[in-house]
Formats: C-alpha cells, sequence, structure tokens
C-alpha cells in the first residue's frame, strides 16, 4: 500500500469525458489498496472565464474579492469528482482549503503556504476515504480566501503531499512526461525516465510548462518525489512518466540532460553609463521597487574605465514599464542610448554533468558558430549555461545543441 497525491490539471477536468476518465484513474488506484488524496485544478478555461468576468464587472476590483470569485472553478471540480466517485461506490469527499485548513500568507492573488494541518486528512485516509482538494487555495490568517498565484495547483499537490508524509506526488497533465526538449519544436526529443529536482527546477524556469518553479522548490525542499504522468492514458497501462527525484538517485548523470528556449524576454541595454560605484545598484533597485524581475546582467566597461554598458533581461510584457522606468533615471545616471531589442530568445542547456566535466560551454558556442548563430550575452550557472540569440533562429539552435549532445539517445 501506498499514500499517494494525485493532481490534475485543467485539461484533465476539461470535460465531462475527462472527469470520468480521472475518476476511472481514481479507482484503479484504490483498488490497488492505495490511499489517495486527489487535488484538482479549474476545468479547461474556467479560470480565464472567471478572470474576464472580474475585469468586465470593474477595472478596480478588490484583490481579496478577485480571490474569491476565481477560486471557484477548482471547487466545482472537486465537488465533480467527489460526487461522481461515491456515484460509482468510492467512498469520496471534497474538503476545500479553509476547511483543511491550508494557511498561507497574506498576499492576495500571490499567497505562500505557511502550514496544512493535515491530522484530519491523515485520519480520512486511514478509513480509506478519498479525499478530493481544489487547488490552488487556502485561508489566511484573516479568514479570507487566498489564492497561490501562477502553477498554484501544482504546489498545493506537493505540499499536500509533504504535509501526509506521502510515497509520491503524481502530477498528470495532457503529456507523458519531462522531455530533453519541447517536441513540438526538436522531432528527436526524447522523454525523460528520471530528471534531478536542479534539472527540473531550471528546466521549469526556462519556460518547460510540465511543472511550474514554485512547486518543483517545494518538492526539493521537503524531498517530495514527483511523478510526471499523462492523464490521457489508457487506464492499466504501465506507467512510463518521468520521475522527479534526488540527483543521487540517478545512477547515470548525463552531461546535458536538456535544452530548452525562451522566447518571452526583451534585452534592455544602456549605453555609455558614467562609471562609479552604486550605478547597477540604482538601476536594479529601480526595477525591482516596481516589481519587475530581472533575469540575465551583463556588465561592460570602456577602456578607459570611464564609461559602462549595462545588458539586462526582462519578461516581454514588462518591457515597456522597465523602459520608462530606465527613461526617469536618464538624468542621475547620464546614459548615451537606451535600446530595447524584443527579438531575442535565451537558449539554454542543463545537466547536473557539467559540475565536473569541463568544457561543455565551449562545446556549446563552437557549435552555435558552426551554425552561423551568433551569441549576444551569455549567462552561466553551476548546471546551466544559457545564451541571447536572434529569435528567428531558435529553432534551428535547439536542434543542432541537442543533435551535438546527443539527446535524442537519452535513456536515464
Amino acid at each position: 500500500m501506498s499514500r499517494i497525491v494525485l493532481k490534475f490539471g485543467g485539461t484533465s477536468v476539461g470535460s465531462v469525458e475527462r472527469i470520468n476518465h480521472v475518476a476511472k484513474i481514481v479507482k484503479s488506484e484504490v483498488d490497488l489498496g492505495n490511499q489517495i488524496v486527489v487535488v484538482l485544478s479549474a476545468m479547461a478555461g474556467e479560470t480565464d472565464r472567471l478572470i474576464n468576468l472580474t475585469k468586465e464587472l470593474s477595472n478596480d476590483f478588490l484583490d481579496s474579492e478577485f480571490d474569491v470569485v476565481i477560486s471557484s472553478g477548482e471547487q466545482v471540480s472537486a465537488g465533480a469528482l467527489s460526487g461522481l466517485l461515491n456515484s460509482l461506490g468510492i467512498k469520496a469527499q471534497s474538503r476545500l482549503g479553509w476547511q483543511i485548513p491550508i494557511v498561507t500568507s497574506g498576499d492576495h492573488k500571490s499567497a505562500r503556504i505557511e502550514a496544512i494541518h493535515s491530522k484530519e486528512l491523515i485520519n480520512l485516509l486511514e478509513l480509506n476515504e478519498v479525499i478530493v482538494i481544489p487547488g490552488f487555495q487556502g485561508i489566511n490568517s484573516e479568514g479570507r480566501i487566498t489564492t497561490l498565484g501562477r502553477g498554484g495547483s501544482d504546489t498545493s499537490a506537493v505540499a499536500i503531499a509533504a504535509a501526509i508524509d506521502a510515497d509520491f506526488c503524481d502530477i498528470y497533465t495532457d503529456v507523458d512526461g519531462v522531455y530533453t526538449s519541447d517536441p513540438n519544436k526538436v522531432p528527436t526529443a526524447k522523454r525523460l525516465d528520471k530528471i534531478s529536482y536542479e534539472e527540473m527546477l531550471e528546466m521549469a524556469s526556462l519556460g518547460a510548462k510540465v511543472l511550474q518553479t514554485r512547486s518543483v522548490e517545494t518538492a526539493m525542499n521537503n524531498d517530495v518525489v514527483l511523478r510526471v504522468l499523462s492523464s490521457f492514458s489508457d487506464i492499466g497501462e504501465d506507467k512510463k512518466g518521468t520521475l522527479v527525484c534526488p540527483e543521487d538517485s540517478i545512477a547515470d548523470k548525463k552531461i546535458v540532460t536538456g535544452v530548452a528556449a525562451s522566447t518571452n524576454d526583451s534585452k534592455l541595454t544602456l549605453t555609455g553609463i558614467k562609471d562609479k560605484p552604486g550605478v547597477a545598484a540604482e538601476i536594479l533597485s529601480v526595477l525591482a521597487d516596481d516589481g519587475i524581475n530581472v533575469d540575465m546582467i551583463v556588465q561592460n566597461i570602456s577602456d578607459d574605465r570611464k564609461t559602462t554598458d549595462l545588458t539586462y533581461t526582462v519578461p516581454n510584457d514588462e518591457s515597456t514599464r522597465a523602459k520608462e522606468l530606465m527613461e526617469g533615471l536618464s538624468s542621475s545616471l547620464s546614459y548615451k542610448e537606451l535600446i530595447v531589442d524584443n527579438n531575442i530568445a535565451k537558449i539554454s542547456i542543463v545537466g547536473v554533468g557539467m559540475r565536473s566535466n569541463a568544457g561543455v560551454a565551449s562545446q556549446m558556442f563552437r557549435v552555435l558558430s558552426q551554425n552561423n548563430i551568433n551569441i549576444d550575452v551569455i549567462s552561466t550557472s553551476e548546471i546551466k549555461i544559457s545564451v541571447l540569440i536572434n529569435k528567428g533562429l531558435t529553432e534551428k539552435a535547439l536542434n543542432t545543441l541537442h543533435d551535438h549532445f546527443e539527446l535524442g539517445n537519452t535513456t536515464n
């Protein structure tokens, strides 16, 4: 017997047919004698519909009431599945975030889970009841409903798995695991049998849509073993998904595990800034105070050490605001020119094997050069190397690097 949290995303519960299939998956786990908690997203498209509703009602909709509205989508999913399971003879009951309770910080729209009172959940599991929980929501110290922000249902599932000491947290999606690259752009991409928490965290931050970064962080910090599976597989098929686990659980560590691309960034460059202490701090502080997330940062000092150029990247949807903030600093920084480039892509290779293998960066740069792909900016970490290139060369770069590092042959 195992204790398992099953999480199903919006496409997995997107219709009556899909909810019926989810019920069959749950039943198959119960028939094996497993203790089951199910965490659900809203039906596909429902959250967007509810967000648009609040916008149509008012441009100044209160954040606290916004959370009440958009959290209702997950509640519908939970009630629907729980009711269906009972009609199939499976003892089940839904538990909303505030009923458990899942205690969060006070921040509406982007709350953080602080505690989960798991005693009643464990008691129900011991009585062989299936517990169905709407993801994405909790309750703050003032007794108000909160939501967890993007990817919140994944985070809910992992946090609940940690709280009840689950053996696995199974994340069911519309794909059958984590791939070496985006199969829609790289035809030779292969599904990984295993990937480390750190690698998955990097892949998620680079745009891999299978898991969100907060859920991976929560799993890594609490030693929750994740299994990424497809909810579209037939009942009874072998679970061929991807295991997300500690690095030491992976015997054959590839130098490079995956290649990822992000085309949702903009590059801003300030040229000819007078070089003096605190320049970078001033620029980045202004951006941080406005809630703008800065990713890659490069600073170049002139030969005479009197001026400097500073380049950084931000999400596309924040580039206009970042440009406005930089224009507001024109007097204090006395820069020569502000250049905004939206035609960029960030290409990254990821792999824990880089820690113990020299020359990976030089291989990456050489292969790109041989294929006439120019590099604008370089950024490295212990297990990741990222470069900025022209957006039009994204797929060429992905396929070139994927082939060079022989990721199509991956079987870890």
